[in-house]
């Protein structure tokens, strides 16, 4: 078990089985399934799932994939990382700047997949001024890698659904390549090739 205090070196944060439950490294991941290859990580296609690309409009880059499943919602970015630190603890500490930046609360928990965030922040909610989103920030340090996760919907508060999201997000694998990028660089992702276009 690794030390955990904020005294410790920011070394990696990720589950004690993470290598054989996931979130995968292209190396430990079974090639014989039939996953959506979107570059950067492959996501294993599931009954009720339905996958968005979120696109820069600048740029027109893909910069987040975004899963519907589970009346949830998981929006996942790859970065590229050192081989021996994790970008998790310095992740959170940034997004707890920022939800407090908006007004927002946000808690530190232990939850399946490590340390994470619950955080709630404050969503413009029509012309009766402003409601309250919860949103679960949740990240998990690979090889070489560091992969994070936003999940929103039933996901936050149902543990039912949860579960079920907790799982898809361990499902996928990243694909880090082995091309040089400086750490926090978000690893490119791609459209996925249309099946049956043979």
């Amino acid at each position: 078990m690794t030390d955990l205090s904020p005294e410790a070196p920011v070394g990696k944060e990720a589950p004690a089985d993470r290598d054989s439950a996931g979130p995968f490294d292209e190396s430990e991941a079974n090639p014989v399934r039939p996953y959506i290859d979107l570059g950067g990580i492959k996501v294993l296609p599931r009954e009720g799932l339905n996958l968005r690309l979120e696109v820069e409009e600048q740029t027109k880059r893909i910069v987040a994939v975004g899963l519907d499943y589970a009346d949830s919602t998981l929006q996942v970015q790859p970065f590229a990382a050192p081989r021996t630190a994790g970008l998790w603890t310095e992740t959170r500490e940034q997004i707890r700047q920022q939800v407090r930046q908006q007004g927002g609360r946000v808690e530190e928990r232990e939850g399946p997949l490590g340390p994470e965030l619950l955080a709630e922040v404050p969503v413009v909610a029509g012309a009766d001024g402003t409601g309250k989103r919860l949103a679960r920030f949740v990240g998990v340090d690979g090889p070489r890698w560091f992969l994070r996760g936003v999940i929103g919907g039933a996901a936050t508060s149902d543990t039912d659904a949860a579960a079920k999201v907790e799982d898809l997000f361990r499902s996928i694998v990243v694909v880090r390549g082995s091309a040089p990028m400086p750490p926090r660089d978000l690893i490119p992702l791609k459209m996925p090739a249309v099946p049956g276009s043979a």
